[in-house]
């Protein structure tokens, strides 16, 4: 089975290939293919997917080019994890917001909205291509901003494409740690849009135990969200946010700490990843420490402008074990492959699921997965706070994917004055000015 990689010169690739090293079942991948623009990059990653396979039985071959027809051609499975405009891209999307004053976040407000209007004509173009050349692939989207993307794609490719995301699952994972539950045995009553959701629920041996948590101090101080958040408010939602709440729940603190870091995060994300592709740049760099140096570095340091407006300080070691966006990817592949049967949390159409939202809107629910694909499940209604945040992102969204489609400079703008980090219609122009002038991605817009 012939696994494609869109963006396959990216940081995160050796742990897609790392969940692929333990699976040696019937069925299993049997190669890789590595695209990217960069050349360069794509070349560091399949070195360091090299050591890491070494001496590993059965190992998936891996192959690297920068053609996307050669990589789409006979793959059974696409994973989309490119970034348009590179990390260079996201640190202007958050500096050109944070000198007016609102989030530049990659997914979340101004941010989000920039960098969904440079990358939905280039994931649009990508579906066409594998509509064209293959047909009968499964695509699972990475590329943020992960819900805008995959519903762009579903658009050409329906529900052969599938997204995904590892924030859902690390809550219910350290949920149910501080729970004492099994996170593989537990159900995780969880809904939303992409970094935009709820956990209301963990359900073990069919009881919900999440009150138990709201109701013991102790214990919702104990874990990454609880700290973020605080108690109070979490038992005032009787839900525990997604970790991105905290860009619209404390929207003014979380301006505050990026506007007063020494860097934002794209830019020191842009620093660090480049330090480390010159590193690769050397022969006789050994790879794969060089990459685990740097994901280590990268992950103790998620989130940390909100964490120092939350005063939390630095993540404990327990926090720093994410949902793992390559095991729900590798999960997800099984699934359909050879048609065992999985609950996972995934971006897919709505269907009827959530009736304040249509039945084409992607959205973020656990789904029974198996041969047929992802399926989502029933789920109670959305309190009417929650109902108000999920209507207006998604219309935003909606707004994005028809100036994306249009080319309107006036789409665009509505796009961003709608938002609800986004507090002023004179804001919205300014931004669209200033990320136009910058990136050339965004070329296409016109009055």
């Amino acid at each position: 089975m012939k696994l494609t990689i869109l963006g396959g010169g990216g940081f995160r690739v050796p742990l897609v290939y790392g969940a692929l090293l333990g699976d040696h079942a019937e069925g299993r991948v049997t190669h890789v293919t590595l695209y990217d623009l960069d050349e360069g990059r794509v070349s560091a990653i399949a070195r360091v997917l090299a050591e890491q396979g070494e001496g590993v039985p059965d190992a998936p071959g891996v192959t690297a080019t920068t053609d996307l027809d050669e990589a789409l051609r006979g793959a059974d499975f696409v994973f989309s994890a490119i970034r348009v405009g590179g990390l260079e891209g996201r640190a202007a999307d958050e500096r050109i917001a944070l000198a007016e004053g609102v989030l530049g976040q990659e997914t979340v407000g101004a941010g989000g909205i920039a960098y969904g209007l440079r990358t939905v004509p280039v994931a649009v173009r990508v579906a066409r291509r594998i509509a064209e050349l293959a047909p009968d692939a499964w695509v699972i989207n990475f590329t943020n901003p992960a819900g805008l993307v995959t519903e762009a794609m579903s658009r050409i490719l329906g529900d052969r494409v599938v997204g995904i995301c590892d924030s859902p699952v690390g809550l219910g994972r350290r949920v149910a740690r501080v729970l004492g539950a099994d996170p593989d045995e537990a159900w995780i009553d969880y809904v939303g849009l992409n970094h935009l959701g709820w956990l209301r629920g963990l359900r073990v041996g069919g009881r919900d135990v999440l009150p138990r948590l709201l109701a013991d101090e102790e214990a919702l101080g104990s874990f990454e969200e609880g700290r973020l958040f605080g108690s109070e408010w979490l038992r005032s939602l009787g839900a525990i946010p997604n970790e991105y709440l905290h860009y619209y729940y404390f929207n003014r603190e979380a301006v505050h700490a990026y506007r007063t870091a020494e860097r934002t995060r794209g830019a020191y994300l842009r620093d660090q990843q480049a330090g480390f592709y010159a590193e690769m740049a050397k022969p006789d760099t050994p790879a794969l420490d060089a990459w685990h140096r740097t994901l280590a570095d990268r992950e103790a340091t998620y989130m940390a402008a909100n964490r120092e407006a939350a005063g939390t300080g630095e993540r404990d070691e327990e926090d720093l074990e994410s949902g793992g966006y390559e095991k729900v990817a590798l999960a997800l592949m099984r699934a359909i492959a050879r048609d065992e049967r999985a609950t996972l949390i995934l971006n897919v159409r709505n269907g009827t699921t959530l009736a304040a939202l249509d039945a084409d809107a992607v959205i973020e629910v656990p789904c029974l997965v198996d041969a047929n694909g992802a399926h989502p499940v029933s789920v109670s209604p959305l309190p009417y706070h929650a109902v108000g945040l999920v209507t207006a992102v998604k219309a935003v969204e909606r707004e994005v994917l028809a100036a994306a489609e249009s080319g309107s400079r006036t789409t665009a703008v509505k796009a961003f004055a709608l938002h609800p980090l986004v507090d002023s219609v004179a804001v919205a122009r300014r931004l669209v000015d200033g990320y136009t002038a910058e990136h050339p991605g965004l070329a296409y817009l016109r009055p």
